[in-house]
């Protein structure tokens, strides 16, 4: 059987897109704790310090990207990981690339944390 061809480039342009969803601390940290079990904004914003509007924010960015679901509980919503086997996957290879890298992302002159955004 024949694969079809693969766009290299829109392939690498929607990884660029899917890491980009994942590049925020707060949305991280978010997908962390949906990991235990899907929690309302309430409990997020209560457990994250962060406001609800910005909980919610993030929440909307997750789901279109299509990492988070929601469904209607009451007047509320509750939301969880869309696809969690894999996102769990990377985000564990993530935590073993940093373990292996050290220092060096948070250091990267273009990248790390003290690079000019």
């Amino acid at each position: 059987m024949v694969e079809p061809a693969v766009d290299e480039t829109r392939a690498l342009s929607a990884a660029a897109c899917l890491f980009r969803g994942l590049g925020d601390p707060a949305r991280l940290a978010i997908l962390r704790h949906l990991a235990l079990g899907e929690h309302k904004v309430v409990d997020l914003t209560a457990h994250l310090g962060l406001a609800q509007s910005t909980v919610s924010a993030h929440l909307a960015c997750l789901r279109g990207c299509g990492l988070v679901t929601s469904r209607p509980q009451g007047r509320a919503s509750m939301w969880s990981l869309a696809t969690a086997p894999e996102l769990l996957d990377v985000l564990t290879a993530a935590e073993r690339l940093l373990a292996a890298t050290g220092d060096a992302v948070a250091l990267c002159p273009t990248n790390g944390e003290a690079a000019g955004r």
